[in-house]
Parts: C-alpha cells; structure tokens; sequence
C-alpha cells in the first residue's frame, strides 16, 4: 500500500489537471456511475494522507490507491498498457488528455462543501506544510495501552504513515513494535516520521538509511533473515509483535529493538 509521499508525489504529477476542463466522464464503480463532470474545470487537485483529491465545481472526488492501485496519463486514443477492466475512473479533458486510475480501492464523490465533516477523522497530513506535531503527539498518547506499531499505522492519529515507515520508525527510536504507548517517548517518534517523510516527499526512491545504492535504502523493512546494518544480529518479522496482531507484517532487530 502506498504511504503518504507516493500520494504527495502523484498529487505533483497531476497538477496540471487544475484549469483544465473535463470533456468525457467515466466512473465504473455502481454507485458513482452516472456522475458526470463533464464541462466542469478541474479546480484543484490535492493529497491528505495516502488519499487523492479532485475538485470538480462543487463535487469532489475521492480515491484512495489501496493495495494495487496506479493512476495513468495518456493522449485520448492512446493503448493503455494496463488491461480496460481494472480502470475505475477515466477522465478525458481538454487538450486531448486521457486521465485513468486503475484498481483503485475507493473511489467516491460527495459535495466539497462536506469535506471537512467526511474528512475530519484523519490525524495531521505528515506532509503538510502546517504539519502539526504536537496533535499527533496528543492523539497517539491518549491510547497509553495500545502497541506503538499500531499507533503509528492509525491514520486517525497521523494521515500518511505506512508500513514501511513504521518499521523503520521504530528501528531508529530503537523500540519494539510492540511496545506500548505509554512506555517509549512518543516525541521522539514523531519527530522521526516528520523528518524522514519530508526527507522523502520529493524522492522517487524511498531512503531511511541515507544511502540511496539498490539494496541499502531501509534499515529493516524488507530485510528479514539478512544482517540488521547496525549490530549484524538477522532481522525478523512476523505478523505478531509479541502483545497481539500488529495488522500488518511487519520487520524488526531483536538485539536493537528488544521485545517488551
């Protein structure tokens, strides 16, 4: 699943949409498939999160990339390389421009004016200029007894922190994903992920470890059974980080991060 700064850096590619007009609509999902923006401009386009934004008039588009979702920009008429079925939104706007997002896992529109209310269960967009660390501090503490790798992947606490961020988030606190809340200093953790997203937001490559060589841009993630870079012990991972499912698998050092 994609984390925040692939949905910022696909926000960038598609800026270009702002101004222009939609000349043919196609949403292939039953519910939203006789909305229409035809005639409409493009007002904006703008990410919150791992969640994509297009305002059309006074209706919004929401889609959210999910597991396997790709957006894809052509010239109308052109061969898509990915199969017709996947596509669930296309969107064709002036200047002969085909816009088409594939397997994405949501797909919704609703009146911009309800943004705020649909919207307002996310934590602070990591990525925002205005990111506001003392909210995501407040919101994560007030779980004491939840596991940090849990916490960290809410997006109820903060909107962009993925997987693979998690675990690297909690390799360089050097705490176990484990962990309760209340046991490890939740400033030091946010101020991790704030650093290492921003470090990334414009970055094709994802790099926790400072070096960008193949092989070498994370420090757990990805890694297990291989050498943990800092004290060789082998990496392990597991869908259980010893106190319940952190939902997702997940890699950790046993000698950096020890288990609670």
């Amino acid at each position: 699943m994609p984390e925040g700064d692939s949905v910022y850096q696909l926000s960038k590619r598609l800026q270009f949409m702002s101004g222009r007009t939609v000349t043919a609509t196609s949403l292939r999902v039953p519910r939203f498939a006789t909305v229409d923006f035809t005639g409409l401009s493009c007002e904006r386009v703008w990410p919150y999160g791992k969640h994509l934004f297009m305002q059309f008039g006074p209706q919004v588009l929401h889609t959210h990339l999910k597991m396997e979702g790709t957006w894809a920009i052509h010239k109308v008429g052109a061969r898509w390389k990915k199969p017709g079925h996947t596509a669930r939104v296309v969107l064709q706007l002036d200047g002969e421009i085909e816009i088409v997002g594939h397997s994405l896992g949501l797909v919704e529109v609703f009146p911009a004016r309800e943004y705020d209310l649909r919207m307002g269960y996310l934590g602070p967009d990591m990525l925002a200029a205005d990111f506001d660390h003392d909210e995501v501090v407040r919101r994560i503490e007030a779980t004491p007894h939840l596991e940090i790798g849990r916490a960290l992947l809410d997006q109820k606490n903060a909107a962009g922190i993925g997987n693979e961020y998690r675990a690297e988030i909690c390799f360089i606190a050097g705490t176990h994903p484990a962990r309760e809340v209340g046991e490890v200093d939740v400033d030091k953790h946010v101020r991790i992920a704030r650093k290492l997203m921003w470090a990334n937001r414009d970055s094709p490559v994802r790099v926790t470890t400072g070096i960008k060589r193949a092989g070498e841009t994370s420090y757990v993630f990805g890694r297990n059974n291989k050498p943990c870079r800092r004290c060789t012990t082998l990496i392990e991972k597991s869908f259980l980080g010893g106190r319940g499912d952190l939902e997702r698998v997940i890699w950790w050092c046993p000698r950096c991060q020890p288990a609670p």
